[in-house]
């Protein structure tokens, strides 16, 4: 009867644990989290600009109307940037080393999880052991036989389990869960950072080209009047100087080519590393001078209350400082008691087959309690410690926000004036070329001097060479948009796991 009696109870020792755990009234001490108030603009200080006269002769206008940013960059129209955009994703080593980051935060949860749940441990041993000699009766010292001793085996488990009464592990398990998503959003940000380098670097190659492509033509265009000069020259029509000045802006003409040449090359390198690949994986497939992704007809901006969830760092700065508060509360749980419940069975033999008889077996259960009533201070001192650290996140958190409002409104104004900017370029690029031909046909005629001639031909070139930077330029800027409003992933809710 009491043999049966035991075995219940050791049989039952599981339901105790868990009845006992769900019984005994539990609360979570520390703050709860609330996300803060962020006064935001109404709306950007001038997000419409004029229609621009770019020799696309199409406008551009950047528009309050709700971004749609997730493909942003499918709005440039250009095949060649889509396909480089897909296999950085698919490749990227800082996209990598960030997912790597999300599973790394995803096992550390569940290394504080398993502080909530019962502890168990399994343990057997065995023992020999034996006297080499006795004492007798008479006070004389016998030495025992080789044979003599005793074994003593062992077998059992030990389980524990401690309550979280105050909600330590409760709180470890939410600082845990919001360090998830805040890893979720830091891939993000690697990702609207990721595209936009992608883009801002095809967009530089092609402008280098571009440039190139230029300053070929204007080469072409000065020895043609080099070779001019020199039969004026040698026909007793044209000044010595005439024929050394033409010589040098052609020399000064083709020393722009090199240069623009190793710029290509060099952006070439760094977009393949962005890709994973080796510096020169995509020498072949970019060598070739392309046109410069144009802008779209409006860019939809949206509200900056937008920002709060488009901007994957101003999202990753809140899971942080929601983590950084549920962390208050796995210090402050350590100012209050902790309770434990115990069990233990186990058996005990002198011979292995003695382990299977019930009467060798023990078991033992119950509660424990440990407070620790003084520690100098250490405990409370762990609390402003992370008090300090929640504060250090709210702003973070806030100074984010400000630099987002920041990126954003810096871009819409560079993209505005450069729109202005590459309208006057595009005006003087027309006019040097009509100055250009009439300078030449007064050259040809003897109205007019040479350095009229290489005046004009001067201002062709730079105005050419500064309207197709500004093309490139305006691109750029159109990329720092997207960037700055956090294009380049799907807008999701909230986490489930934040506080309201």
């Amino acid at each position: 009867m009491g043999n049966a009696w035991r075995r219940n109870i050791v049989l039952t020792m599981p339901s105790i644990l868990l009845t006992a755990a769900l019984l005994l009234p539990g609360c979570e001490v520390g703050p709860d989290y609330h996300s803060p108030k962020t006064t935001m603009p109404v709306a950007w200080l001038k997000p419409a600009t004029a229609p621009s006269t770019a020799p696309t002769t199409q406008s551009s206008l950047t528009v309050a109307a709700p971004a749609k940013l997730a493909n942003w960059w499918t709005t440039f129209d250009d095949p060649e940037l889509n396909s480089l955009i897909s296999r950085a994703i698919d490749s990227n080593l800082d996209l990598r080393q960030a997912e790597a980051r999300l599973r790394q935060a995803r096992a550390v949860r569940g290394v504080v999880a398993a502080g909530f749940w019962p502890q168990a441990n399994a343990t057997g041993s065995y023992q020999r052991s034996r006297n080499v000699s006795t004492v007798n009766s008479a006070g004389q010292v016998v030495p025992n036989s080789k044979d003599a001793g005793s074994n003593l085996y062992q077998a059992g488990f030990d389980a524990s389990w401690e309550l979280d009464v105050f909600g330590g592990v409760r709180r470890g398990i939410e600082s845990a869960d919001f360090s998830i998503q805040a890893a979720v959003e830091d891939r993000r940000d690697t990702l609207v950072t990721l595209l936009s380098e992608v883009a801002v670097d095809y967009i530089d190659i092609r402008g280098y080209q571009q440039q190139i492509v230029i300053a070929e033509q204007n080469l072409r265009s000065e020895e043609q009047t080099l070779a001019l000069t020199r039969r004026r020259f040698r026909g007793g029509l044209a000044a010595g100087l005439d024929e050394a000045n033409a010589q040098a802006q052609v020399a000064t003409t083709a020393a722009q080519i090199p240069p623009l040449k190793t710029s290509v090359d060099q952006t070439i390198y760094s977009l393949s590393v962005l890709l994973g690949r080796e510096p020169a994986a995509l020498t072949r497939e970019l060598s070739q001078p392309g046109a410069i992704p144009p802008v779209p007809p409006q860019v939809p901006v949206g509200l900056p209350s937008d920002l709060l969830r488009q901007r994957p760092d101003i999202r990753r700065c809140e899971q942080q400082l929601a983590a950084a508060t549920a962390q208050i509360g796995v210090a402050a749980a350590d100012l209050f008691p902790k309770f434990t419940l115990n069990g233990q069975a186990g058996m005990s033999a002198n011979t292995f087959s003695g382990l299977g008889n019930w009467n060798n077996h023990n078991w033992s259960f119950g509660p424990s309690v440990t407070w620790n009533i003084f520690n100098a201070g250490q405990v409370q001192s762990n609390i402003e410690v992370q008090n300090a650290l929640q504060q250090q996140a709210l702003i973070t958190y806030q100074q984010t926000v400000l630099s987002a409002l920041q990126d954003v409104e810096s871009a819409l104004v560079a993209y505005r004036n450069e729109q202005s900017h590459q309208k006057t370029l595009a005006e003087s690029v027309t006019a040097n070329i009509r100055a250009v031909d009439l300078a030449n046909k007064l050259y040809v005629q003897g109205l007019t001097n040479f350095l009229n001639v290489l005046i004009a031909q001067q201002s062709l070139y730079a105005s050419q060479n500064a309207l197709v930077q500004s093309q490139s330029l305006l691109s750029t800027d159109l990329v720092a948009i997207y960037k700055a409003l956090g294009g380049g992933w799907e807008v999701s809710p909230w986490p489930a796991t934040t506080r309201k």
